[in-house]
């Protein structure tokens, strides 16, 4: 049996017609991308406003971001084999509709419980977007072109990140009340999932130089974790996105209470640090995974994980208790700028390794992993850690009563775990690394049959 892959004809009418229409969905894309970001990241920046009219404690904080992580990567897997057998761009149409409705009723809850009805709400709408959204652009690039197509889709992150935190914070003030945001946010989403629906959907494979077979595929979810590569790439999500969700849902509260910041000035300082940041990390790391992977295929993961290193030094030094606030957003933030090229070598990766056929079910079992067991226990286990190490503070003081500089010592004592998972995130890259050669060759024979 000859080893030689079959040329693609799909992938000749991808360099002509289909070239011209890859980036204006990728840009669709990146929109859908930005708003899922920046409604996710509303209440991080309303936590303590939040904390204090619902009486809550930072456990229970977690447990509402918990809440939406949970139903995110648990409605994903569906979400993904119906990207996979039906039209994705109607998925992520509905998706977008569910959850920016629900960002508005959110606004509207009268008590903890109503609170963590509508973010689980949101969390189903979310759960749309990346396997759908991915599996798209697979079928919109070619290998060469993944880092920097998936970097331009990741550009939501900061994006959404740096409009969150450098809007809400002005809205809350101008409004005086921590539920305007959610009203507002509510409005593109629902104008954009109508744009969606027109655009031109590609055809599966037509990115792709080999063939894609007409077999129909059994046991789909067996079939993506029998793939090595996967197993270490679900791994790394689950330990980037306990540090993503925790470093990213913690940290206005941290500066407002460790570092004494009004909230719009600790809203706009997170911003700079998480979004901002971004903006570098992923234009430039995307075009640096392109031009090592070219080189090397394995270079890509191995960049991945160094950065990965260089993210927990920066964050842990950053968190070093003598440090003003200048000196802690600036190493901070260098650590951030690192860390998001965890998704420009990453996410491509995972294209290499799984066919097109399977790609958005690999994508939500990866972000089932990577919520459930990542984003949804950074929040829960720093939350708890945090008010066990205040109530460590106040009893080691000898005081009775809970104050707030208690409560910023157990919450900076608790970032801590930031640095050490972006540690484990380096390990796991770095072991994805050696598997990858054999999982995409096996891929490309997959393909064909």
């Amino acid at each position: 049996m000859s080893t030689k892959p079959s040329v693609n004809p799909a992938s000749a009418a991808h360099v002509g017609k289909q070239a011209d229409n890859a980036w204006s969905v990728l840009f669709l894309l990146f929109l859908v991308n930005l708003l899922n970001f920046f409604d996710r990241t509303i209440p991080a920046v309303v936590l303590e406003p939040m904390r204090i009219e619902f009486d809550l404690n930072d456990l229970q904080l977690g447990i509402i971001g918990a809440a939406f992580t949970v139903v995110y990567a648990i409605a994903g897997i569906p979400l993904g084999r119906l990207s996979d057998t039906g039209t994705r761009k109607k998925v992520l149409a509905a998706g977008l509709t569910v959850w920016s409705g629900l960002t508005a009723a959110t606004g509207m809850a009268g008590s903890f419980m109503t609170l963590l009805l509508a973010r689980m709400g949101v969390g189903v709408g979310e759960a749309s977007c990346a396997p759908a959204a991915t599996s798209l652009i697979g079928d919109l690039f070619p290998a060469n072109k993944r880092s920097r197509a998936m970097g331009v889709f990741m550009l939501g992150l900061p994006l959404g990140l740096v409009l969150a935190f450098f809007t809400v914070g002005a809205m809350v003030k101008a409004f005086d009340s921590w539920r305007a945001p959610f009203f507002i946010a509510a409005i593109p989403g629902l104008i954009l999932a109508v744009v969606i629906l027109f655009m031109k959907e590609p055809a599966r494979g037509a990115a792709e130089e080999t063939a894609l077979g007409q077999n129909v595929l059994d046991k789909p979810l067996r079939r993506v974790l029998s793939i090595p590569t996967m197993w270490w790439i679900i791994l790394s999500g689950v330990a980037v996105n306990f540090a993503a969700y925790a470093g990213n849902g913690y940290l206005v509260a941290l500066l407002q209470r460790y570092y004494e910041l009004p909230i719009e000035q600790a809203a706009m300082l997170t911003g700079l640090i998480v979004g901002v940041t971004g903006l570098i990390g992923l234009t430039v790391g995307g075009q640096i995974s392109d031009r090592i992977h070219m080189r090397s295929q394995t270079g890509r993961l191995n960049y991945g994980a160094l950065c990965m290193v260089i993210a927990a030094l920066a964050t842990g030094f950053a968190l070093d208790g003598d440090n003003g606030v200048i000196a802690f957003s600036v190493l901070f933030g260098i650590g951030w700028l690192t860390y998001y090229s965890y998704y420009t070598t990453v996410y491509p990766a995972l294209q290499d390794v799984v066919e097109p056929r399977l790609r958005a079910t690999a994508m939500a079992l990866y972000f089932a992993g990577m919520y459930l067991l990542g984003g949804a226990f950074g929040l829960v286990v720093v939350g708890g850690l945090s008010d066990y190490l205040a109530n460590e503070a106040m009893m080691a003081a000898g005081a009775l009563e809970m104050t707030e500089g208690f409560r910023a010592i157990g919450l900076h004592g608790a970032m801590y775990l930031v640095p050490v998972t972006l540690g484990i995130t380096a390990i796991f890259v770095f072991l994805a690394g050696r598997s990858f050669r054999k999982d995409h060759l096996r891929m490309l024979d997959q393909m064909k049959s």
